[in-house]
């Protein structure tokens, strides 16, 4: 994997291939402010809640 194709977490900086943050694998794409952000599997399931209360009321 080299540096143009790695992907990195925005919250503990693990490392992945774009292809799997693509097909979903656990990856999880964050844009806020137009910035986007990864975050790899471990730190979605740990910041799940804080990732759902970012979600607009109309979702609930």
């Amino acid at each position: 994997m080299t540096d143009e194709e790695a992907v990195t977490c925005g919250l503990c900086g693990q490392r992945g291939e774009p292809a799997a943050a693509a097909a979903g694998l656990g990856w999880l794409r964050e844009s806020d402010a137009g910035r986007t952000r990864w975050l790899c599997p471990r730190c979605v399931r740990d910041h799940v809640r804080d990732i759902e209360g970012k979600l607009p009321s109309e979702y609930w």
